[in-house]
């Protein structure tokens, strides 16, 4: 399992430490199997982290764009049974979580993984 102090990626999502949650953020419910799906995937191989450690927040002006709060040391899990990204294991902390983009001729996307 990987660790990281400040910067980390898995696939297509960036996370970076940062020191609270910004003004405006809006808590997002987790699912009903008590995950958080920090990223959906189009292919349904969502990223994902347990509800008790840890609550997501998602920036209303930006969908590709969210923060983390974690309350107790936990992993972010790709859920995908082969060619799977191996799990990150965050501290307690506030992370930012920015989905990948890439520039294409019709303008700037997300990056699909």
């Amino acid at each position: 399992m990987k660790t990281f102090n400040r910067v980390a990626a898995q696939g297509d999502v960036m996370f970076i430490r940062i020191n609270s949650v910004p003004e405006g953020f809006t808590e997002v419910k987790p699912e009903a199997d008590g995950k958080v799906i920090v990223t959906h995937s189009e292919t349904g191989h969502h990223h994902w982290m347990d509800s008790g450690a840890v609550t997501m927040f998602a920036n209303p002006e930006d969908p590709l764009e969210a923060v983390l709060e974690v309350k107790s040391g936990t992993k972010v899990t790709h859920e995908r049974s082969y060619d799977t990204h191996e799990p990150i294991f965050f501290d307690p902390g506030v992370y930012r979580v920015r989905r990948q983009r890439e520039y294409s001729p019709e303008g700037w996307r997300r990056v699909a993984d």
